[in-house]
């Protein structure tokens, strides 16, 4: 009856036709404008026959429709507002035609269906489910909102509560849930979703089953339902506005688009869902996340070739107990991989071991693992004085003292008792890979990696790639990163690495405002109400003054020419008075607890009176603009020097750096996107604007080159 590329058309028995989605040379099946077209010419047929008495929808793929095809987005965000919502619609053809046939449809949902292919099945007018099928409607992890009739149908055939709970959420429901919700009909083993499926249509052709008052309601909405939902919706507002990530506006719109469009006709609820989703399509945040959905995409297809090209671990250990050393190695055992942990001293060992206890107790607590779990991962970790086992492992990582010279005489005893193809993963987060190496007969099976702390909670893992690390050690140390959770980024021998390289110009930058006057505390206002978790001055009493002091001496001495910190230096000013931050209870806050047993702050007259001996005599005001200005274009610049520098391979590898590592804002998608959306020729002229302040202002020759000829860090 109808072959697409996409999909077919065929008659089945009892008069019935198989809608069959199926894209050709593609292990998955998409929502791009060809299938949604081919969509509106299959229904088109159907609703022309007058010999079809029902219609079953189906997937030839192991997955029902994954959604959108998001390689289509960035022409079609170039578009008008206008152009857009008239584009939205247009795609929407083919959903209004399914939902409007004189015979009842089945959808049988095999595997995954979300967003434009949960869409689809709402259109239909039954839906049997795969017991093992995941649906959602993630589109606002996107910076979206559904496009496809999502936000019209949801409420209408589940709710108002469950429409906003699995919109503004984004997070997919099993089977049983979406049954629960009253998404599907039924649900069914996968050999028996066919039958199931057809089991339904015939019911509803026989008129066991009013799947004609079903698709009539997502028409309209009795006057008094449609009440009650948007009364429901809207009592929800306040509640929905305090989860919504900050700058990220598509669970506010899609709240208003239904408020607003329950009572509508279907027709006027799709097109002001189609001005809404152009709305949002348009916004920072929808750049920024998409642009971040590919980098993660990019970085699984890195992953897996690093799979290939490594050796897998199946034992590690952990050289040194302690915070650090003890979250690794929980995070490993975590992950079924046997870890050895081990520290001269019995202290250490207990303070390590007494880490992985409380992350098991965090997991028992939260759900994630039951009792017996939690015993196979303690089980599986082995704490020890000595070097039992080491030349069994495949890799160990140490987590010791912060000093170039013990880490070469630890290194050095080690390794004539490990395999020698074993690997050592050096936990440095300041010191060189390089003059580490020099200590070793094996220096290329030495790499960095550079977990962030706390390690159970940080995604991010720098694997630092010395000059004489071969390429196998780099891909075993990524594979074993992933296998432990983490996304690894793949990073050049260089002081601070990447992301705390990045991070020196702003805490240097954020120095500088307070040496010239600047409220400490107004600058965090600022720079947490732009999007920032916490601002510069909590982040250094969370860090610990004395190890930031550290930190950005040790880096900065890396770049003489553009990283001078000020002579009036706060950090080293609070460390002069013992002021470590939350450690000891004061910093530039200070610090008691909470019933929670949390750390809670507090602005101090301390801090004021010790500042005011750096500062001048009269506090200066700084507007809100110039803080974030000041603070942010130093990061651009650096991140600008380390992609010129091939610290990293590509501006997508760095911006999820420092998305994961230092918690950049999610609607500004990194640095280097941040730049791309203000436009470099914006940030150039910045950049001249405040070079007096130093050279870390000072726009790089690749800024300035892609600046003139109009053009971005990321392709567009």
């Amino acid at each position: 009856m109808f072959q697409g590329n996409s999909i077919r058309l065929q008659r089945i028995e009892e008069g019935f036709v198989e809608l069959c989605f199926d894209r050709n040379e593609d292990a998955i099946n998409k929502f791009d404008e060809r299938t949604l077209d081919e969509l509106a010419q299959a229904v088109a047929s159907i609703a022309a026959d007058g010999t079809i008495t029902g219609v079953l929808i189906t997937s030839a793929k192991s997955v029902f429709v994954v959604g959108a095809d998001i390689n289509e987005f960035a022409a079609a965000f170039r578009l008008s507002e206008a152009d857009l919502a008239a584009r939205n619609l247009k795609l929407n053809r083919g959903f209004i035609g399914l939902e409007d046939l004189a015979v009842p449809s089945v959808a049988a949902i095999n595997g995954i269906a979300l967003g434009g292919g949960m869409e689809l099945t709402l259109a239909a007018a039954l839906r049997a489910i795969s017991a093992d099928a995941l649906i959602g409607l993630p589109e606002v992890k996107l910076g979206l909102i559904p496009g496809l009739g999502g936000t019209l149908r949801t409420p209408r055939i589940a709710g108002a509560d469950v429409a906003l709970d699995l919109i503004t959420g984004g997070k997919p429901l099993t089977a049983p849930a979406a049954q629960a919700a009253g998404l599907v009909d039924t649900v069914c083993t996968a050999p028996e979703l066919r039958a199931t499926a057809l089991g339904l249509l015939r019911q509803a052709r026989d008129g066991a089953i009013d799947w004609r008052q079903r698709q009539a309601r997502k028409r309209l909405l009795p006057a008094d339902e449609a009440a009650r939902q948007q009364a429901a919706l809207l009592a929800r507002r306040g509640d929905i506005a305090a989860r919504s990530p900050k700058h990220q506006p598509a669970a506010l719109v899609a709240l208003d688009l239904m408020a607003r469009a329950a009572a509508q006709p279907r027709d006027a609820a799709l097109a002001q869902e189609a001005e809404s989703f152009a709305q949002v399509a348009k916004t920072q945040a929808a750049d920024a996340l998409i642009q971040t959905f590919h980098n993660e995409q990019a970085l699984k297809k890195l992953f897996r070739q690093h799979g290939r090209d490594g050796r897998p671990i199946k034992q590690a250990a952990v050289l040194g107990a302690g915070i650090m050393g003890g979250g690794i190695a929980f995070t490993s055992a975590l992950r079924s991989i046997p870890t050895r942990l081990k520290d001269l001293a019995p202290a250490q060992l207990d303070l390590g071991m007494a880490e992985v206890d409380r992350q098991l107790a965090r997991q028992i607590k939260g759900g994630r693992l039951d009792a017996a779990r939690a015993k196979t991962v303690r089980d599986s970790l082995v704490p020890q004085l000595n070097d039992a086992g080491f030349d069994n492992v495949d890799i160990v990582i140490e987590a010791i003292v912060e000093r170039l010279e013990t880490k070469r005489e630890v290194l050095a005893a080690l390794e004539p008792r490990l395999r020698s193809d074993a690997i050592i993963a050096s936990n440095t987060s300041s010191l060189l890979i390089d003059d580490i190496a020099q200590a070793l007969a094996r220096p290329e099976n030495l790499v960095g990696m550079h977990f962030f702390n706390p390690v159970p909670a940080m995604a991010l893992v720098e694997v630092v790639q010395g000059s004489r690390t071969r390429a196998e050690t780099v891909s075993t140390a990524v594979a074993y990163a992933v296998a432990m959770g983490k996304t690894p980024i793949v990073v050049k021998d260089c002081p601070g690495f990447l992301v705390n390289r990045i991070l020196t110009p702003y805490v240097i930058a954020f120095l500088q405002l307070l040496a010239e006057g600047a409220d400490f505390a107004q600058v965090d206002r600022v720079m947490e109400a732009f999007g920032w978790p916490m601002g510069p001055a909590w982040l250094q009493d969370v860090i610990g003054m004395d190890t930031g002091a550290h930190v950005w001496q040790v880096i900065s001495a890396g770049y003489p020419q553009r990283m001078a910190l000020p002579e009036h230096d706060a950090v080293r000013l609070m460390v002069a008075h013992k002021r470590y931050g939350q450690k000891n209870g004061a910093g530039f806050y200070h610090y008691d607890t909470d019933a929670a047993g949390k750390p809670r702050k507090s602005v101090s007259d301390e801090t004021y009176a010790l500042l005011a001996t750096i500062q001048p005599t009269a506090p200066r005001a700084f507007s809100d603009t110039e803080i974030v200005e000041r603070l942010m274009l130093p990061m651009i610049v650096e991140a600008a020097h380390a992609l010129a520098d091939g610290v990293v391979a590509s501006a997508g590898e760095l911006d999820m750096a420092l998305l994961l590592g230092l918690g950049f804002p999610a609607h500004l998608g990194g640095p280097l996107k941040y730049a791309d959306w203000i436009g470099l020729d914006h940030v150039v002229r910045q950049c001249d604007h405040y070079a007096t302040l130093g050279r870390h202002y000072e726009s790089t020759g690749q800024m300035r080159a892609l600046a003139a000829a109009r053009q971005k860090f990321h392709p567009a």
